[in-house]
């Protein structure tokens, strides 16, 4: 690890339980759209199933919902999109020891975030839990115009560092995104074992799997 100079992150699942802050957001949501309806574990099931862990565009999962939820008085769908980037960032919570490891690592190395999604939610959600401070690059790839897995989005976040490949480890979630991505341009990775499945034929191999960040600690 003596040429490592940067620890990258992914944010959703990896820095913030985007588990319990979608959790969080639908019970907020049922509160205030179905407090009239008894079976509410059956709509948050299926809020749940259609979401695909963060991964359905939400113009499309709010499309979804209106046509099959029973609602009582049906809203309009920029509503619900008010309302999820609101309610969304306002439950944002972090992993469990995610702001003490990304501290105790800044004491030697540079820190950055590179996270896919829309700019408002995702700063929206960095904000929240005040961690915009924490890091000394963030990369949102709606602002970027670039998405991971493209190897232009690790690239840019190079370039802004002054670092090399090999100077970089990434740590993410989601085997294609985040380690396939990151390995493609010669970065280091560490996977962390969420939600995401890994995918089989995939060439990436990690340095280490976590399930958890303190494990950090022993690692880096």
């Amino acid at each position: 690890m003596n040429n490592i100079k940067a620890i990258l992150f992914d944010l959703d699942n990896t820095i913030l339980d985007r588990t319990s802050t979608f959790n969080n957001f639908i019970n907020s949501f049922l509160k205030t759209y179905f407090d009239h309806f008894e079976m509410k574990q059956e709509i948050f099931d299926r809020i749940i199933y259609l979401d695909q862990d963060g991964y359905k565009d939400k113009q499309e999962l709010f499309s979804e919902l209106l046509e099959e939820l029973p609602w009582e008085l049906k809203p309009l769908k920029t509503e619900l999109l008010d309302f999820y980037s609101t309610e969304y960032v306002k439950n944002a919570v972090l992993m469990e020891h995610a702001r003490e490891i990304v501290q105790h690592l800044r004491k030697k190395y540079k820190t950055g975030l590179i996270t896919n999604g829309k700019t408002v939610i995702q700063y929206g959600k960095i904000d929240q839990l005040e961690i915009r401070n924490d890091f000394d690059l963030i990369i949102v790839s709606e602002e970027a115009g670039i998405k991971k897995p493209d190897p232009k989005i690790f690239e840019l976040a190079l370039r802004k560092l002054e670092l090399s490949p090999e100077q970089c480890i990434f740590i993410g979630d989601h085997p294609v995104n985040d380690i396939e991505g990151a390995a493609k341009i010669g970065m280091k990775t560490i996977w962390m074992k969420v939600n995401q499945p890994w995918k089989d034929g995939l060439t990436a191999k990690p340095l280490h799997s976590i399930e958890r960040l303190n494990e950090l600690y022993e690692l880096i």
